[in-house]
């Protein structure tokens, strides 16, 4: 198919040639035992060699509010809450005081090492301080990882996905404004708290329509309105839609907090929703690495290695040094066996919040380009290097109750 083909398609074509070309390359990457989501970037970057010229709209909406929405959703509605209460001391940590560590370590270290000044430094550190663990969560499923290191390790890709955007929107409001430590830190605290807030009502909401309609289709599309429903009128009241979204997706999903739906009814959320997920994670690392321009790689090199190597310091630190140096602080449940701060450590990979806020840069930003290439070569390497060796620490790490096959 030549270039003026593939532009000259329909929406709908479009989207069927999409889902056909990741379900191809997902059978292909299990008989190989590779995480999907990497082959996925990997072809999505070689078609875009392929076909430089071809443009197929990759916004930074259609990202956040179609494709994040229903993944966050998904996740938080399969969210052990035992387990998450159990840990919370550790996910807390990785989720709020993590993401604002590596912002500032991203920050320093590549501002003293390129050319770029602290603030845009800081921009792109708080583009790339949430973690996106897919390749590795269903690692952890496939090996029959311990439950709670799985829940912590995607309750903190959950809830960071949230704070990394708000710190986003801080630190490119400093650019052009001043805005002091405190301010910031006000700011941060009231979108976290205001967002959970409308997720917790809409989530109640929704149950209660749910228990009213009594009816498993009508209930599942209850969810579905619940889950981008919520993402859009946070956001557009200017509040954090994906920290919305998560909370309705624990409220629903909270069996044992009061949340009583039918078994039906559970049965079709849960296949509903494994389908809707799976589909959305197809599209969305495809995407990305059609999103990903060669040319700006290599431009953006030093800023990538340096990127690269700053979040990896910030990891070991809030990892060993907060989680693990600081475990006696914790409550005694949410402290970590240091197998598991191994794999948490490794576990730090990035992907479609970063790749979507880089498409969010402002047009008129200086190095624009420059930042949108390092975003995207920082989650190529950490797609690359952690999520292809990730198995390995885990069976490294001695956490597997019983061999893995």
């Amino acid at each position: 198919m030549t270039e003026s083909e593939i532009a000259g398609l329909l929406p709908v074509e479009l989207f069927v040639l999409l889902v056909v070309v990741a379900t191809a390359v997902a059978l292909v990457a299990r008989r190989f035992a590779l995480p999907y989501t990497v082959a996925l970037v990997l072809a999505g970057l070689v078609i875009s060699i392929l076909f430089p010229s071809t443009q197929l709209g990759i916004t930074p909406e259609l990202i956040l509010a179609v494709l994040l929405p229903g993944l966050v959703f998904e996740a938080a509605y399969k969210i052990d809450l035992g387990e998450l209460r159990r840990s919370f001391g550790a996910v807390a940590i990785l989720a709020a005081p993590g993401v604002l560590i590596t912002a500032g370590v991203v920050a320093v270290v590549v501002s003293s090492v390129t050319s770029l000044d602290f603030s845009m430094a800081f921009v792109l550190g708080a583009m790339i301080s949430a973690t996106d663990p897919v390749a590795v969560v269903s690692l952890f499923k496939r090996l029959h990882a311990p439950r709670r290191l799985a829940t912590v390790v995607e309750s903190e890709s959950l809830l960071n996905d949230g704070t990394g955007v708000v710190l986003f929107a801080i630190a490119l409001r400093a650019i052009s404004e001043p805005v002091t430590i405190a301010d910031g830190a006000v700011a941060f605290v009231l979108t976290v708290v205001v967002s959970a807030v409308i997720g917790t009502a809409a989530g109640m909401l929704a149950e209660r329509l749910m228990r009213i309609a009594d009816d498993h289709l009508i209930e599942v599309a209850i969810s579905v309105i619940a889950a981008y429903g919520t993402y859009l009128v946070a956001d557009r009241i200017h509040e954090s839609g994906i920290i919305a979204t998560v909370v309705v997706g624990l409220v629903l999903g909270n069996e044992s907090g009061g949340v009583v739906l039918s078994r039906r009814t559970r049965e079709a959320l849960d296949i509903t929703w494994e389908f809707v997920a799976f589909l959305l994670t197809a599209l969305t690392f495809l995407l990305m690495g059609l999103a990903i321009s060669p040319a700006l790689l290599g431009q953006a090199a030093p800023l990538i290695a340096a990127g690269f190597l700053a979040i990896t310091l910030a990891r070991a630190f809030v990892v060993y040094g907060v989680i693990g140096g600081g475990g006696r602080m914790l409550p005694g449940p949410s402290r970590m066996p240091v197998g598991s701060l191994h794999v948490m450590f490794w576990a730090g990979l990035r992907g479609a919040v970063a790749v979507a806020l880089a498409l969010a840069l402002p047009t008129n930003l200086p190095d624009r380009g420059l930042l949108q290439g390092a975003v995207y070569g920082v989650v190529l390497v950490t797609l690359l290097v952690q999520g292809t060796t990730a198995g390995l620490v885990v069976r490294r790490s001695g956490i597997l109750r019983r061999p893995a096959a």
